[in-house]
């Protein structure tokens, strides 16, 4: 590093270290780097020291060529443990967190030495964060197609994580803060999440129903800061017209929204899923429970685009995520936005001071 950038540095480390215990210490994951999470977290840099003290998990060379290409004010560091530097607007904190030789990737190409990696990259924060050395995790995105490459039958980030904190009663949320498009800020969990359509039914029981209506009630009160108002969406068109179009309205979901109301929990339905999103844009509702994937995500990413922020729930940890993928289509390409990691930064800091 040039030494009058070093030396800048070094004076505002003391200016930062005053300035740790009014932020929560979050640790960015690359994800895959053969995507464009390294290019958008060296873009986020600057404005993420105003939410939190960011480390970056990852693999320092790989955050110095996308820093000397996309940010080259920015000094990277190799560090050794969380808070061994403070970060500042110009100072990038690293944690080598992978043993994988990342130094030849092609960008935009599925590897399996970088999906390997990125798992490398979440399950070394996972057990930092369990350590109590981080309060949070945020999440670039990784390559399915790489992790399983790599020998590593993921889904994505939700069942790692899952699987490395050992709970079995977890679900992956969407949520859209508050802005110009969505009133109150809108908060969907969904039943079922990375399986084909043709197994989404055998899936979606009262019991699960039941349980992400509790999981979304947790953590919508720390995001509304009030008890929020929930629906739940029905699998069927029209809610079923009745019975017209199956009972799985009947049989499967009004039990479990008839149980989470006499426990207390302000949740209506099943109503049909092409009308309650836009109640729930208006201001109607805080959260929606969705059957499946593309019944929430579709919805929510044309309210909010690259404002949306993946939080998974159930976990012992904060989690949270971009809500948009690698974008090999763009990756090396210097046009990555990097909103959705402020969002997603922004999130995980409420979720840890209302914690």
């Amino acid at each position: 590093m040039h030494s009058r950038r070093m030396q800048r540095a070094l004076n505002e480390e003391p200016d930062m270290i005053r300035n740790m215990t009014a932020r929560p210490r979050l640790l960015i994951t690359l994800g895959d780097v053969a995507g464009i999470g390294p290019e958008i977290a060296v873009k986020a840099w600057p404005e993420l020291q105003a939410i939190c003290m960011p480390t970056i998990v990852g693999d320092v060379g790989t955050v110095r060529r996308a820093a000397q290409v996309y940010a080259p004010d920015l000094g990277v560091f190799l560090v050794g443990r969380v808070g061994e530097m403070a970060p500042t607007e110009r100072v990038v904190p690293v944690l080598q967190a992978t043993t994988q030789n990342l130094a030849s990737i092609e960008m935009a190409c599925v590897s399996a030495v970088a999906g390997r990696a990125a798992y490398d990259f979440l399950c070394t924060a996972i057990e930092l964060t369990q350590a109590g050395h981080a309060d949070a995790i945020v999440t670039l995105p990784l390559h399915k197609e790489g992790l399983h490459a790599a020998g590593l039958k993921y889904p994505g980030h939700t069942e790692i994580l899952a699987d490395r904190t050992g709970v079995r009663d977890f679900g992956m949320m969407l949520y859209a803060p508050p802005g110009p498009s969505v009133v109150n800020g809108i908060g969907v969990v969904h039943v079922t999440l990375h399986m084909a359509l043709r197994d989404v039914f055998r899936h979606i029981t009262t019991q699960a129903v039941r349980d992400k209506i509790q999981l979304l009630h947790g953590v919508m009160q720390k995001l509304c800061d009030r008890e929020p108002r929930l629906v739940v969406a029905a699998l069927n068109p029209h809610a079923s017209d009745g019975g017209l179009f199956g009972d799985e309205e009947r049989t499967i979901l009004l039990p479990a929204v008839e149980s989470a109301r006499q426990s207390g929990i302000r949740v209506k339905g099943p109503l049909p899923s092409d009308t309650l999103f836009v109640h729930a844009q208006r201001g109607e509702y805080d959260g929606v429970v969705a059957m499946y994937h593309d019944q929430g995500h579709i919805a929510l990413k044309l309210l909010t685009g690259l404002a949306a922020v993946n939080v998974t729930l159930g976990l012992p940890i904060v989690r949270t995520s971009v809500a948009h993928g690698t974008a090999y289509d763009i990756a090396g390409k210097g046009i990555g936005d990097p909103r959705s990691l402020l969002e997603a930064a922004r999130v995980a800091a409420t979720l840890v001071n209302r914690r």
